[in-house]
């Protein structure tokens, strides 16, 4: 591939590739974050009722050291072993993913909601030695432990390194009113324990042995990734391609990250590669402060953070914003010192990246990458090049080009699978050799998703090759298909899967979301009569409290297709028109 049309519709200020800059693993990346901005607040977790804590750089840096050594020296892990860390966004996680990396060894993010054999799987798979987790998800261990090889676990508090009195108020409540603390019945060390005896066994000449032979080539990280189908397999993802893409979404940004100077809402989970490459790595190294939260679910969770803190940045999904502008509070009082929002994970639906611009004034960027991709492939400019509805334009030292099922390029304008190759994409899948030969092909990463380039070099997401609908031999798209539901007044949100049908082999099926007073399944088939080829209108529609949602709030569809195979055909409105 040699023709890069979208290096003409970079910002002046952007590069056309990227180095490491002298950073020869992640630990020195982050050494150079703290060194710079020692004093500033690094991160800051506020609770549902405004309660909060907060970190230094200097500190945070400190006690990841400190949690290295616990690490090294008192549990005498070894260069390479897997530490997994199950726990939700608190003050905690970057101290405990910091000094992981500090150490030489790698992370293995596991889910916090995950049930006893996912847990089991994911453990076992990685072969991780220790487990610092949550003392709210501690309950399930009892049952996981025996079958892995995991020998020390660490349990951690939502309330570390918060004020004494606010801390224990939030464990009374945690204890007495919510009841969020199981008790736990395996042996374990709590985390103020792990970081007392890593300071006492602390020695700088050791520390600085940790990562000798740690280089970009290193892994770093398991990122564990299901997709759509198949058992949850782990991206290696090494040094290189987190400090490079790290480094890479810093450089596309432009000038729209200001160094030291970005208040950033981490509302997505740091264990998501989205928010772990953004916000944790990207935001950090460019000197913001993040404000962390467990949990944005419900959406009044942000409310606090919103109200007393001049957040400048969001990082979200669709349901998300979405979510948000459906808030009377958030529609009362939109945040005033918002700079710019980017979107990822999903799709960005037009109506909500509208509603969002008119109601906040800011930008809403859409971009594109994969777990396999560090994550990030593709962003649109933070500047008055952005084109709403395409995912952008690769990054800096990405290339990125659309083929056909044997491989070939296809024409501009026509739709064919995404593939990419650059210095973020995985060294493959950990002890799955024919999974990676399936995906890495010649240095490029086949993602499995359909997009169309235009002139310019802008990608737009067709949808996933698997989430196709195949109606009669034509091919739609459950993406357009949501676009149109979603633009209808009182839809809140929409998933579209295709059902099978005798007559033309998969009819179109949609599952709304509604507010009151709700739209009719007439009104939105009328609405999509207008919009869509008649092969593209649902055939049914079925009216739903919720949506089956992944962690960061992505719509699973392949639940909405088991779920419509257990129920059969059956809904609450049906399409005969069509």
């Amino acid at each position: 591939m040699t023709e890069r049309p979208w290096l003409a519709h970079y910002p002046k200020e952007v590069p056309q590739t990227v180095d490491g800059q002298g950073f020869e693993n992640l630990a020195q990346l982050l050494s150079s974050a703290a060194s710079k901005y020692k004093k500033q607040t690094a991160f800051t977790q506020v609770m549902a009722n405004g309660m909060n804590g907060s970190l230094s750089y200097e500190k945070t840096d400190a006690l990841a050291e400190d949690f290295a050594a616990y690490l090294r020296e008192v549990l005498g892990l070894k260069k390479g072993d897997r530490v997994a860390v199950q726990m939700p966004n608190c003050l905690a996680y970057p101290i405990v993913a910091f000094g992981v990396f500090k150490a030489g060894l790698v992370l293995v993010n596991t889910n916090p909601l995950y049930t006893a054999p996912e847990m089991t799987h994911q453990f076992s798979d990685s072969g991780a030695v220790t487990l610092i987790v949550s003392d709210m998800f501690a309950d399930r261990l009892e049952d996981v432990l025996p079958k892995t090889q995991i020998k020390t676990v660490v349990t951690v508090k939502i309330s570390e390194y918060f004020p004494p009195i606010v801390a224990g108020v939030i464990r009374l409540v945690q204890r007495y009113w919510s009841r969020t603390l199981p008790k736990i019945t395996v042996p374990h060390t709590w985390f103020q324990d792990a970081i007392a005896q890593g300071k006492k066994a602390r020695n700088e000449a050791n520390s600085a042995k940790y990562l000798e032979g740690i280089g970009l080539d290193s892994i770093a990280a398991l990122q564990y990734t299901g997709g759509t189908t198949g058992v949850s397999k782990g991206a290696m993802l090494s040094h290189g391609n987190l400090v490079l893409n790290t480094l890479q979404m810093i450089a596309h940004s432009g000038d729209g990250m200001r160094a030291g100077k970005e208040i950033v809402l981490t509302a997505l989970p740091l264990y998501h590669i989205f928010a772990f490459t953004v916000n944790l790595l990207g935001f950090y190294h460019n000197g913001a402060r993040n404000i962390i939260v467990p949990s944005p679910r419900p959406p009044s969770n942000l409310r606090k953070a919103f109200d007393n803190y001049k957040i400048t940045w969001l990082s979200g999904v669709n349901t998300l914003f979405n979510a948000l502008l459906n808030e009377r509070w958030f529609q009362d009082a939109p945040p005033k010192h918002l700079h710019a929002s980017a979107a990822g994970g999903m799709a960005l639906q037009e109506s909500v990246a509208k509603r969002w611009r008119d109601l906040t004034g800011t930008p809403i960027v859409e971009g594109y990458g994969l777990t396999e991709s560090s994550p990030v492939i593709t962003f649109n400019p933070l500047t008055g090049l952005a084109k709403d509805g395409t995912i952008g334009i690769p990054v800096p030292s990405t290339d990125v080009k659309c083929v056909d099922e044997n491989g070939n390029e296809v024409k501009v304008g026509e739709a064919g699978e995404i593939v990419a190759k650059g210095p973020q994409i995985m060294l493959g899948y950990w002890q799955r050799d024919d999974e990676t030969a399936n995906t890495l092909k010649d240095g490029w990463l086949h993602t499995g998703d359909i997009a169309q380039m235009d002139s310019d070099g802008y990608f737009t997401i067709v949808d996933r090759k698997k989430d196709m609908i195949l109606v009669s031999g034509f091919n739609v798209y459950p993406n357009e298909v949501e676009e149109q539901i979603a633009a209808v007044e009182g839809v809140l949100e929409v998933g579209v899967i295709g059902v099978a049908d005798e007559k033309s082999g998969e009819k179109v099926a949609a599952f709304v979301v509604a507010t009151v007073p709700a739209p009719t399944a007439e009104q939105i088939i009328a609405h999509c009569r207008e919009n869509l080829a008649a092969y593209k209108i649902p055939q049914t529609m079925h009216f739903v409290d919720e949506l089956p949602k992944s962690p960061i709030g992505k719509i699973l569809r392949r639940e909405l297709r088991d779920g419509a195979l257990a129920s059969g055909s059956s809904s609450s409105e049906t399409n005969k028109g069509a």
